[in-house]
């Protein structure tokens, strides 16, 4: 008889219930695939997946809607209302200094 711990954790239950939504799809219980990452973890001795931050991307205005469009706009507006601008010769500056342009 095989011999089982019990691990209680907290999740995000959105992601949560789409872990669950793609685990069925492929015919894999949530404890099964727990139990998969961490036999990986032990296999790699560590995090069996890279770990990085995304790479940040300028926003493109096409894919935005119509909110997160207005809501960029109140952004930029709100800095210049609160003096939070650089001079055109500050900015020259810094990419002078940081990429020697």
């Amino acid at each position: 008889m095989a011999r089982t711990a019990n691990i209680y954790t907290r999740v995000d239950p959105v992601v949560k219930e789409h872990a669950e939504e793609i685990l069925d799809q492929l015919g894999i219980p949530m404890s099964n695939a727990i139990g998969m990452f961490l036999r990986q973890v032990v296999m790699h001795n560590g995090i069996p997946f890279d770990m990085k931050l995304p790479l940040r991307r300028p926003l493109a205005v096409g894919e935005l809607t119509k909110e997160q469009f207005d809501s960029e706009i109140r952004k930029g507006f709100d800095d210049v209302e609160s003096g939070n601008l650089y001079s055109a010769a500050d900015v020259e500056s810094h990419m002078k200094s940081r990429f020697n342009v």
